[in-house]
């Protein structure tokens, strides 16, 4: 038997088939029919050609005599129509003309770092145990043992050039990491190595230098004024999304100021932001450190930190607060803002009755912090040791009334107010320790920069 049970031919009726064909094939009018609809076909077909020659010819010469165009049929398929698109508001425009003149100024930041490098063999848990017994049990376990580094991409960040030899602002939890490497990468795709000059102890500003022997000049961003942000003007954030996508843009508005938020990165320190720009622009992963631009083009804040699960609550730093820095690294090579050494917390009437404070307002000493709706106490210190405030005897829970007469409220912050001065300037403070008011008299010392 074959493989396939194929099923059985009827000869019969291939027979009866094959006669009926015959039949039909000997009716010669059939025939004739068929051969004067072949002839006729061919015919028209063969005219039809010659006449469109012809004819289109005699009606292009006579379209010419009127000056008048005929008509062409075009192949477009597959062909785009190249016209740059037109912006259909002034709004439009004006933010389109902003990301351009500001793209090439963005930069991205990549952190490498040596990883070990772990490679798994087998042992025997046992060891010499086999050995009372006279033979092996055959039993190995799995263990993890390093072989080296290797350096590894570990995390991106954004930044902005403030000056043709390649000095760059960015955000100083884009850069904490001082055992790490950090490399640019500019918008036209040249890749260079990049150094820190500073990191702010107090602000998440930090400023790199590209490391070049070419005496390239870059192309730089325009710095505008934060001073006089109105709630509702319109805002361009710039970054790189989720440290991937580069040159990513966000439009929104300025959704308040002066806000003063607690902010942590992955190394979990904490650290007190004040005056800082609140946005609805989105700002994510990998867009710390770009630029927030008004309608002009002008930087006005520093992309720096976003509300984890919350849509729409975005940070920036005040470009003016940033300014300062630039100038003293240019002047001085370091930073050398005034130093009074306490980590606080502004007292509202909230935080008053939260903590049963004496006061509802004031800068509280404290190590302690509201992440949320929890506080967290953080690893640093509330006095820094050997600061001004500790040379002068200040302690924590102390609570700052007046700094130099000046009142220290959740809108005169103590931050806003020290900013005023300079490093060895001599300023009285008034204190409140339990329930007794005492005045301290300090001399403000060089804030330290890493």
């Amino acid at each position: 038997m074959s493989l396939y049970d194929l099923p059985e031919i009827n000869t019969s009726k291939i027979k009866e088939n094959k006669l009926k064909l015959e039949d039909f094939l000997k009716n010669k009018s059939i025939l004739f029919i068929i051969f004067v609809f072949i002839l006729s076909s061919a015919f028209g077909f063969i005219a039809g050609v010659i006449s469109n020659d012809y004819l289109s010819s005699d009606i292009r010469q006579k379209l010419a005599q009127l000056n008048a165009k005929f008509p062409e049929l075009q192949d477009n398929i597959g062909k785009g129509i190249a016209e740059e698109y037109q912006p259909q508001t002034s709004q439009e425009e004006k933010i389109i003309q902003a990301v351009k003149s500001v793209s090439p100024a963005v930069v991205s930041i990549i952190i490498s770092k040596d990883v070990p490098i772990m490679e798994q063999r087998f042992v025997n848990p046992f060891g010499d145990i086999e050995q009372l017994f006279g033979q092996p049990f055959g039993f190995s376990i799995p263990e993890y043992y390093q072989k080296g580094t290797e350096k590894k991409e570990v995390g991106g960040g954004t930044g902005f050039i403030v000056s043709e030899d390649g000095m760059i602002l960015t955000n100083k939890h884009v850069v904490s990491d001082e055992k790490a490497e950090y490399t640019v990468f500019t918008n036209d795709g040249k890749k260079f190595l990049a150094k820190v000059l500073a990191r702010d102890q107090v602000q998440d500003i930090a400023i790199i230098q590209v490391v070049q022997g070419e005496n390239i000049k870059f192309p730089t961003v325009q710095l505008g004024d934060s001073e006089n942000l109105q709630i509702g003007q319109s805002v361009i954030a710039i970054g790189n999304a989720l440290g991937e996508f580069k040159n990513t843009v966000s439009v929104g508005v300025v959704s308040g100021l002066g806000r003063t938020i607690t902010a942590s990165g992955g190394d979990e320190v904490a650290e007190t932001l004040e005056g800082i720009i609140q946005t609805d622009a989105a700002i994510n992963r990998g867009n710390s450190g770009g630029p927030l631009l008004n309608l002009k083009g002008d930087v006005i804040g520093m992309n720096t930190a976003v509300v984890s699960g919350a849509q729409s609550l975005g940070f920036t730093i005040p470009i003016n607060k940033a300014k300062r820095d630039i100038e003293q690294i240019k002047t001085l090579g370091k930073l050398a803002y005034p130093f009074i050494g306490i980590r606080y917390v502004l007292i509202d009437e909230e935080i008053q009755k939260e903590r049963n404070l004496a006061v509802d307002y004031g800068a509280w000493i404290t190590s302690w912090y509201r992440q949320s709706s929890q506080w967290v106490q953080s690893k640093d210190q509330a006095v820094v040791s050997g600061s001004a405030a500790a040379q002068a005897g200040l302690k924590e829970n102390d609570i700052v009334l007046e700094f130099d007469k000046d009142k220290v409220t959740k809108d005169n912050s103590l931050g806003k107010i020290i900013d005023k001065y300079n490093p060895g300037d001599k300023v009285v403070l008034k204190v409140l320790r339990g329930k007794e008011e005492k005045t301290f008299e300090i001399i403000l010392g060089d804030r330290p920069s890493q």
